[in-house]
C-alpha cells in the first residue's frame, strides 16, 4: 500500500484533505471547518423529537475526552477505524448520559513521524462514521506533531431543554437502581485481546490478523466481545424508550469507569446510599464463559471493569410500571438512607460493601489497553 507522509502536505493541508467531503447536517451549524472558529447558531434549534420548538427552551452541553496511545489504547490490536469510532461514541455517550442529544464535535490529534496520512484517513473514516450514525458534525480540531505516539482529543456539544437535563445529584429515597445492556463484557474483550497479544508478544503474528489462523480461532465465537471493547455503542436507544415510556430519571451517568466507582459517584453527589443485588445484574453468557476460562470473577469484572458505556441511572419508585416493557433496561436495587452505605447483597443474602476499583487515570499501573 501507497505511504505518503504527513509532511508532504502539513497541518493545514491534512485538515483540509480529511475534511474536504464533510456536510453539516446539523442546522445549528453555521460555519464547520475552514476558519479560525467554527460557528453555530442555536437560536435555530428545532427539534420534534425533544419537543424543543424555541431557543430559550435550548442549554447547551460539553463534554470533552482524551485518549493516549498506550494507556487508552494499544494499536497492536486496536484498529485504527474501530479508534476513530470508538473516540466520538464515548463523548456522544457523556451527552446522553445528561439526558441530552449530541450535535458537534472538534478533533484534535497529536501524530507521531510513525503515522501516514492513509493512517490518519483511517482513523477519521471511523469518527465520520460515528458521527454520520449519531447526526453529529465535525466543526473544527487541531494537529500537531507528538513525541509520544498518537493522541486524540475530541470535544462533544449538545443539547437539551433546561428541564430535561439529568443531573447526577438528583437521586432520593427509594429510588430505584437501573442499568442497560451488560456489564463487564468490553472488560473481558479487553482481557482476550490483552492474552491474545501476550501470547504472540515473541513473533510479529499478531499484526498480521488477516493470516494468523491461531489467532482468528482465539476468537471466532467471541466477536461480541471483542466489538464491545474495540467498537462500544452510545445507547441513545434506551433514552427514547425512556422518553415514550414517560420516564425521567432522577440522576444519570454512563458506565465509562465501573459500575461501583458510577453509582458510588451518585450516592456521593446526591448524599445517598444504596443496595444492589448480585443476580440481578446482567451480565452476558459469554463474557462469563470467559471469565470461568481465565479464573476471573465475572461478578468483579461487572462491578469495576469499566468501558461498557451503558446507561446507570434512578428513577422514581412510582415508574416501576413503566419501565418493566422497555428492552435492555434491567432494575437491580435501590437507593437507601446515606448512613447504610453502598452495598452488594450477594445470592445467599450476605452484604458486601462496594468499592470504587474501576479505572483510576491517575494510578501507578493505570493502563485501559
Amino acid at each position: 500500500m501507497a505511504r505518503t507522509e504527513i509532511s508532504t502536505m502539513g497541518e493545514f493541508g491534512l485538515i483540509k484533505h480529511l475534511t474536504k467531503e464533510m456536510k453539516p447536517v446539523q442546522p445549528s451549524t453555521k460555519k464547520a471547518v475552514g476558519d479560525d472558529c467554527a460557528v453555530m447558531d442555536y437560536n435555530q434549534i428545532k427539534n420534534e423529537k425533544l419537543k424543543i420548538k424555541n431557543a430559550s427552551d435550548v442549554r447547551v452541553l460539553m463534554t470533552t475526552d482524551m485518549l493516549l496511545e498506550g494507556i487508552h489504547f494499544n494499536l497492536e490490536y486496536v484498529p485504527l477505524k474501530h479508534l476513530g469510532y470508538k473516540a466520538a461514541v464515548v463523548n456522544f455517550s457523556d451527552i446522553y448520559a445528561m439526558n441530552g442529544t449530541p450535535t458537534q464535535i472538534t478533533v484534535s490529534l497529536g501524530i507521531s513521524k510513525r503515522f501516514s496520512v492513509e493512517d490518519i484517513e483511517e482513523l477519521y473514516s471511523g469518527i465520520r462514521l460515528a458521527c454520520e450514525r449519531y447526526g453529529v458534525d465535525i466543526v473544527g480540531g487541531d494537529t500537531c506533531a507528538s513525541m509520544t505516539g498518537l493522541t486524540i482529543s475530541i470535544t462533544c456539544l449538545g443539547v437539551a431543554k433546561e428541564e430535561d437535563i439529568v443531573y447526577r445529584n438528583g437521586a432520593k429515597l427509594n429510588d430505584l437502581i437501573c442499568v442497560s445492556g451488560n456489564l463487564g463484557t468490553a472488560y473481558m474483550g479487553l482481557q482476550l485481546l490483552e492474552r491474545e497479544r501476550i501470547a504472540h508478544e515473541s513473533t510479529d503474528r499478531f499484526a498480521d490478523r488477516t493470516q494468523n489462523t491461531d489467532l482468528i480461532s482465539a476468537f471466532e465465537g467471541r466477536e461480541y466481545l471483542l466489538e464491545r471493547q474495540l467498537k462500544p455503542e452510545a445507547r441513545r436507544d434506551i433514552l427514547v424508550s425512556l422518553r415514550k415510556a414517560g420516564v425521567k430519571p432522577t440522576a444519570m451517568m454512563d458506565v465509562s469507569d465501573g459500575l461501583s466507582s458510577e453509582l458510588m459517584h451518585i450516592c456521593s453527589q446526591s448524599g445517598v446510599g444504596c443496595c444492589i443485588y448480585e443476580d440481578k445484574l446482567p451480565i452476558d453468557y459469554e463474557a462469563a464463559a470467559l471469565a470461568e476460562e481465565m479464573n476471573l470473577n465475572i461478578v468483579t469484572c461487572a462491578l469495576n471493569g469499566g468501558e461498557d458505556y451503558e446507561l446507570l441511572f434512578t428513577c422514581s419508585l412510582d415508574d416501576y410500571e413503566k419501565l418493566i416493557p422497555v428492552e435492555d433496561l434491567y432494575i437491580i436495587g435501590h437507593i437507601t438512607k446515606p448512613e447504610y452505605g453502598c452495598n452488594l447483597i450477594g445470592r445467599n443474602g450476605e452484604e458486601l460493601p462496594l468499592k470504587a476499583q474501576g479505572w483510576n487515570a491517575f494510578s501507578r499501573s493505570a493502563t485501559k489497553s
